[in-house]
C-alpha cells in the first residue's frame, strides 16, 4: 500500500517516513484513532516502506519485488492478527492464520473498513471475535523464525482492544523485549480497553478523525460524484471515510437501525400512561435481540450517536449537526426538545450499560427492555 493512497494524516506519514530514514523506529507502536481515519491503511504504508527499504518519503525505490508482495498484502515478513470466532470453516481454536485469505479480500476491498464489516466477511456477526491466548501463541511462533528477506520483521494486531487478558500476559514480554528487528504495530479504536501494561510499552500515535475536504476529494475522486452530493455525503461521514462510502453506495447500516430507532421513540413516549404501548416496547426488544451481538452494540452506539445530535440541535449548535433522517414523518428538529442537559448523562449512561452487559454476553431481550422501560421515563424528563 503506497502512502500517496493513504487519505490525509500528512503529519503523520511524515514522522513516520523520516523516523525510519533516521533509524529510530520503535519496537512497539500504537496506533489510535477513530473508525474510518486510516489507522490499518497506513500500518500497512508503514510496514511496507520498513521492509522494502523505500525512500524519500513514499513507497518507491527500494526492492521491487518486495513491493510487489506487498500489492497482495503476502510479504512473507509481514504478519497479521485480528479478531476472529468460530465459523462454518473453522469449528474450534480460531486463529488468524486460518483466516488469511478473506482478510485479504478486505483489505483489498475496503481497506477503511470497520469491525463490523470484518465479521460479516467471517459470517460470524451472530459471535464477538477476539484474539486469544491461541493466537498469542501463533505470534510468539512465527516471531521467533528468522526474517525471509534478511531485514525487518513486523506483526500487526489490528483491534488490539479485542486481545483477552490471558493473550496480552502471553505476549507482554514479547512486545518488551522483542528479537532484533522485529516490530509490533497495534491498531486500536478504544485505547482504554487495551491493558496497561500493554499500553506503557508502546510509543502511542493518535491519528484525528478526517477532515471533511479530504473525505469530499476522495469520493469524487473514487466515484465521480458531483461536488454538491460529495459535500453532502462527506459532512454526513463526520470524518469516517468507510462511512462515506456505505452512504455512496446506499449500503450503510443506519438506515435499518433508523427505522429500528424511530418506532423504539415513539413506543417510548406512548408508554407513559398506555400500558398497550408497553408490549410493543417488548416486542421491539424481542426482534432487535434475535439480530448478532455485534448487529445490538453497532446499533446501540448509533443511537448514542443520534440522542448527542438531537441535543446539539436543541442547543442550536445546528452547524455540528450531520445526521440527516429519511424516515417519513419525523422530525429531527421536533424530538431534539426532549434531549437535553438534565436527560442526556442518564440516556448516554443507560446505553453504555447496555453495551458492556451485551459484550459480556448478557440476555439481549431483558437488557433492552430493561433499557426501554428506563429510556420512556427519561425522554419524559424536564428540562432544569
Amino acid at each position: 500500500m503506497q502512502f500517496h493512497e493513504i487519505l490525509g494524516q500528512e503529519h503523520i506519514k511524515t514522522h513516520l517516513t523520516q523516523s525510519a530514514e533516521n533509524g529510530r523506529v520503535p519496537h512497539a507502536q500504537l496506533f489510535v484513532g477513530p473508525e474510518g481515519c486510516g489507522t490499518l491503511p497506513m500500518a500497512i504504508a508503514y510496514a511496507q516502506y520498513l521492509l522494502c527499504k523505500n525512500i524519500n518519503g513514499e513507497n518507491t525505490g527500494g526492492n521491487d519485488s518486495c513491493n510487489l508482495k506487498f500489492e497482495h498484502f503476502s510479504h512473507p515478513d509481514l504478519h497479521f492478527a485480528f479478531p476472529v470466532a468460530t465459523n462454518d470453516k473453522v469449528k474450534k481454536h480460531p486463529v488468524s492464520n486460518y483466516f488469511l485469505e478473506e482478510w485479504r479480500e478486505l483489505l483489498a476491498e475496503q481497506p477503511y473498513g470497520n469491525l463490523f464489516d470484518w465479521y460479516k466477511k467471517l459470517g460470524v456477526d451472530n459471535k464477538q471475535g477476539q484474539i486469544g491466548v491461541d493466537e498469542a501463541s501463533e505470534i510468539v511462533k512465527s516471531l521467533a523464525l528468522k526474517s525471509y528477506e534478511g531485514g525487518y520483521k513486523v506483526m500487526l494486531i489490528w483491534m488490539a482492544e479485542k486481545m483477552n487478558t490471558s493473550a496480552a500476559n502471553k505476549l507482554l514480554k514479547l512486545i518488551e523485549e522483542p528479537p532484533s528487528k522485529t516490530v509490533f504495530i497495534l491498531i486500536a479504536e478504544d485505547e482504554e480497553q487495551i491493558i496497561n501494561t500493554i499500553r506503557s510499552r508502546c510509543q502511542v500515535l493518535h491519528f484525528p478523525p478526517l477532515a471533511e475536504d479530504v473525505i469530499k476529494d476522495a469520493i469524487i475522486k473514487n466515484y465521480s460524484l458531483e461536488n454538491t452530493i460529495a459535500t453532502k455525503i462527506a459532512h454526513q461521514a463526520n470524518g469516517n471515510y468507510n462511512k462515506a462510502c456505505d452512504l455512496v453506495y446506499h449500503d450503510s447500516e443506519d438506515t435499518p437501525f433508523e427505522k429500528w430507532f424511530i418506532f423504539w421513540i415513539r413506543s417510548a413516549f406512548k408508554a407513559k400512561g398506555n400500558k398497550s404501548a408497553i408490549h410493543d416496547l417488548i416486542s421491539w426488544s424481542e426482534d432487535i435481540s434475535k439480530t448478532g451481538r455485534e448487529t445490538q452494540k453497532q446499533f446501540l452506539q448509533f443511537c448514542m450517536t443520534f440522542f448527542r445530535q438531537a441535543m446539539l440541535m436543541n442547543y442550536q449548535a445546528n452547524n455540528l449537526v450531520y445526521i440527516e433522517t429519511k424516515e417519513e414523518g419525523f422530525n429531527l428538529k421536533n424530538f431534539a426538545p426532549f434531549v437535553h442537559g438534565n436527560n442526556i448523562v442518564e440516556i448516554t449512561q443507560e446505553l453504555q450499560d447496555a453495551i458492556y452487559h451485551i459484550e459480556r454476553n448478557g440476555n439481549s431481550k431483558i437488557i433492552l427492555t430493561d433499557l426501554s422501560i428506563k429510556l420512556t421515563r427519561l425522554l419524559h424528563k424536564k428540562d432544569a
